[in-house]
């Protein structure tokens, strides 16, 4: 018996590793599926449209906003990212947990929206760890990286305010982290909206046991 299902945000500092544990995690459970998020940055060369992430002008962003269509957007490094509302009602209505990889900032409005939603935020095993991995992207140059970095520096505080923390030094034991908090979130007693039926039926049934023993 599984309970109902919550977004989950994964939220870390550039750089940090959140978006390829986020996908890790969706190819491993079944009942995990990915929001992909929209976004005005512009596309890395290795990135799909539509599978990493909608990659839309200033313009279709703003329409985005103003129709309502996303649950959350914020501005991170000088490009809006935002989560489009439907995805995730979508999949919560097919019982799925949706992960949303997003920033910090967003994490909290997703809060606001659905108060049973989990929030984990990654940390880096190391502030040169950190600029190493900004760095190996090769896409940006230092002046962005550094401001990647104080970024970091100002976003790693707010870890305080989510309800776990997961450090990205090992990738295959960040993920195991993770699945671990899907399935502890998936069992708790607050989600199990069938919990009392469950408990009567099972107290019947031993009744009529003890009563055969009689």
């Amino acid at each position: 018996m599984l309970g109902r299902p919550f977004p989950l945000v994964i939220a870390a500092p550039s750089g940090a590793g959140k978006t390829s544990l986020a996908r890790a995690l969706v190819e491993r459970r079944r009942d995990v599926v990915f929001s992909i998020s929209a976004t005005t940055r512009p596309r890395r060369d290795y990135e799909v449209d539509g599978k990493d992430y909608f990659f839309v002008d200033d313009a279709g962003f703003d329409r985005m906003i103003e129709t309502g269509e996303l649950l959350e957007w914020a501005t991170v490094h000088g490009r809006r990212y935002g989560t489009p509302r439907e995805s995730v009602t979508r999949g919560l209505d097919q019982g799925l947990v949706v992960v949303l990889d997003i920033d910090v900032q967003g994490a909290r409005q997703v809060r606001e929206q659905f108060p049973d939603a989990v929030l984990v935020f990654i940390l880096p095993p190391s502030a040169s760890e950190l600029e190493r991995r900004l760095a190996k992207r090769g896409s940006e140059a230092r002046e962005e990286v550094e401001r990647r970095l104080a970024g970091a520096r100002r976003e790693l505080p707010l870890a305080a305010g989510f309800d776990y923390v997961v450090v990205n030094d090992d990738f295959e034991r960040a993920v195991g982290a993770l699945e671990a908090v899907v399935t502890a979130e998936r069992h708790r007693r607050s989600r199990m909206v069938d919990l009392e039926h469950e408990l009567m039926r099972l107290d019947t049934e031993l009744g009529r046991i003890l009563d055969r023993r009689d």
